[in-house]
């Protein structure tokens, strides 16, 4: 027997609202300002939202525990099994002695700090986030800051800010895939409207990074690397999304960020170079301007150098990432290995058993409920035979490697339970209709509407933990919306995956990614404090510009 969503259930849409934002209000809430630890304020949360589905929204119990349950089980797989095998090979880089070499191989282009975070949390992480996403460019960036030196607050914050741009292409395109499927419309269109969008944040993104990090001088002091790799990364995003297609957009972004860096620090260097104050010479104890090391190079001190061949083999393990995620985000070999082991679940007492009603879809329509096992072809499993295949080059006995591995098992099993309190969460509130509720608010604005059309994106993306999840879930209601308002859908659409982008730092899921990452257990949130501001900010941005590509410049829409 079906049971169909309700979105006002008290008759007024406001108090609805109010209501249904509850769960999240509690979690956040719990995590920001009483310190409570992550697994319980998702537990906590994950309680809320299924007594407000169940007696308020009058969903029947029975559904409410299977999407409870659903969503506990995509938390920890791919989810949590993508953090695991990330930590694992960052685990196996420090067992090995192979990243301290990283280390200096990384100083040698740039000993500044400012520096180092550009080329790791911006670029590299837009890098993976084109070629895997969900989660793995916040494991892998904020890991690798760490190991650099830096602090592990620090790190976190600066993985989840710089992890921004490139999301609504991540994972070779599939949110604007998804956008497209559930909307009906062009996706080239959609594509190209992102890309009208986005470049302007990836632009700002390195310096916000920056600023963020070391204060407004620190950031002046580097713009001209900050303008390198945003604008070198926004021209290539422009043009491959508006000529051809969200497919390799951020991975072609990434790659001319990269090398327009490095070739900058080649004719360029910061006058200052910027280190953390425990870093600081007896000289300057309390300044961030390091002061022995500022040589024309800015590279590491000589005691730290490392040959040619020390570097490849202590780089390998993070070639073969690329690689492997690389090839395991192409469609033609996604589907080989699905063909080999894929199993779909319909999950029980759940598929198709709910209906989404008007306004939130043009007319009624069953939720599917399908549970999908690619052990295989998870990019999870990539970043596992990344650390097999790297362990035994670097001669880890099988033995060792399978105890590092418990080891890394051991140290996020807290983290790996809270993962999947957070989705059995955001699963309830969309199965049940209180995102809808919250989603009918922000479409209820009027003329506002386009200012506000991002930060439902927004919204959609803290709720669930991600891009192409908020486009699904919020997709339809903005085409909807944007028809009756006499607003192109295009934009609408699209405008929900650019603000959706910005969440991305603050949604539950990354947040306990970068705590795990950085071995901050507990400190959840500290981590969304450090980045709520810088996330809602940038959003309210979101809105300001598509409102003015509503109402002043309607010539840009494709």
């Amino acid at each position: 027997m079906t049971w169909t969503q309700i979105y006002d259930p008290f008759g007024n849409l406001l108090l609805s609202a109010l209501v249904a934002s509850l769960p999240v209000v509690i979690l956040l809430g719990l995590l920001a300002f009483f310190h409570t630890r992550a697994h319980v304020a998702a537990i906590a949360g994950l309680a809320i939202s299924l007594i407000v589905a169940i007696l308020i929204y009058g969903m029947p119990s029975r559904l409410a525990l299977a999407a409870a349950a659903n969503g506990a089980a995509f938390g920890l797989f791919p989810i949590g099994w993508i953090v695991l095998n990330a930590i694992f090979v960052y685990d196996i880089t420090v067992e090995t002695g192979k990243f301290e070499v990283v280390k200096h191989t990384i100083a040698g282009l740039a000993s500044d700090r400012r520096i180092q975070a550009l080329l790791i949390a911006f670029s590299f992480g837009a890098f993976i986030e084109g070629a895997a996403g969900f989660g793995t460019p916040v494991a892998i960036s904020a890991a690798m800051l760490i190991g650099l030196g830096f602090k592990p607050l620090l790190a976190a914050g600066l993985a989840l800010i710089g992890n921004t741009a490139p999301v609504a292409y991540g994972a070779l395109g599939t949110p604007i895939i998804a956008l497209a499927r559930v909307t009906g419309l062009p996706i080239d269109q959609l594509s190209a409207m992102v890309g009208r969008q986005l470049p302007f944040f990836s632009v700002i993104v390195p310096f916000w990074l920056v600023w963020a990090m070391a204060g407004l001088k620190g950031m002046r002091e580097v713009w001209p690397a900050c303008l390198a790799s945003g604008l070198s990364f926004a021209i290539v995003q422009f043009l491959i999304s508006n000529y051809h297609g969200p497919w390799l957009v951020d991975i072609a972004g990434a790659i001319v960020s990269i090398l327009s860096l490095i070739i900058l620090l080649k004719l360029w260097k910061p006058q200052n170079i910027w280190r953390f104050d425990d870093e600081q010479s007896s000289h300057n104890p309390t300044s961030h301007v390091a002061t022995e090391a500022t040589d024309a190079t800015g590279a590491a001190p000589a005691s730290n150098h490392v040959s040619r061949q020390e570097a490849l083999i202590a780089w390998m393990p993070w070639v073969i990432l690329s690689i492997l995620v690389f090839l395991w985000g192409l469609p033609q070999i996604k589907t080989l290995l699905n063909s080999i082991s894929e199993v779909q679940l319909q999950v029980p007492y759940l598929h198709r058993l709910i209906l989404r009603a008007p306004p939130v879809v043009s007319q009624p329509r069953a939720e599917d409920a399908v549970f999908v096992f690619n052990w295989l072809s998870a990019t999870g499993t990539a970043l596992l035979l990344t650390g097999i295949i790297s362990g035994l080059l670097l001669r880890l006995s099988p033995l060792r490697l399978l105890q590092i591995f418990l080891r890394t098992l051991k140290r996020v099993r807290l983290s790996l339970l809270t993962i999947a309190g957070m989705l059995a969460l955001g699963f309830t509130t969309r199965y049940g209709g209180l995102d809808a509720t919250m989603g009918l608010a922000f479409a209820s604005t009027g003329i506002l509407f386009p200012f506000f059309s991002p930060l439902l994106g927004w919204l959609g993306v803290a709720l669930t933990g991600s891009d192409t999840s908020s486009n699904v879930l919020f997709g339809n209601l903005q085409q909807i919306t944007a028809e009756q308002l006499g607003i192109s859908p295009v934009l609408a659409a699209a405008s929900n995956s650019t603000g959706g982008v910005m969440g991305k730092m603050i949604d539950a899921q990354s947040i306990v990614v970068a705590s795990v990452a950085t071995d901050q257990h507990g400190s959840e949130g500290s981590i969304l404090r450090y980045v709520f501001f810088h996330s809602l900010a940038l959003a309210v941005l979101v809105g300001f510009l598509v409102l003015a590509q509503a109402y002043l410049f309607p010539g840009v829409v494709p």
